[in-house]
């Protein structure tokens, strides 16, 4: 059985952690439905807005919204209440004017 350690050895990789990071790259790419299913956990776990789980997913926006939908789960595309307008706000200016 292959382990990690050996592609490190063999100096195919600079260390374990390279090693992973390739294998889950190609496991990404060789399997897409665990794409979006990792976006939606993030989504859902991570506060990750609907325009990083799509790029996650390898899925435009709106399939994304698509996809969450079809899951039941709620795309928060926005504030819900006009406090949290009233706070976004507020929070832009500060953003804005201590600025260079």
């Amino acid at each position: 059985m292959l382990q990690v350690q050996d592609f490190v050895k063999a100096r195919l990789y600079q260390d374990e952690n390279s090693v992973i990071q390739d294998a889950l790259r190609h496991l990404l790419r060789a399997r897409p439905e665990l794409r979006i299913q990792l976006a939606i956990y993030r989504f859902q776990t991570e506060n990750l807005s609907l325009a990083k789980a799509a790029h996650l997913a390898g899925v435009s926006w709106a399939q994304m919204q698509d996809i969450l939908i079809e899951q039941d789960i709620s795309p928060q595309l926005g504030v819900e209440t006009l406090d949290e307008v009233k706070a976004d706000i507020t929070a832009l200016r500060q953003a804005l004017t201590s600025s260079p």
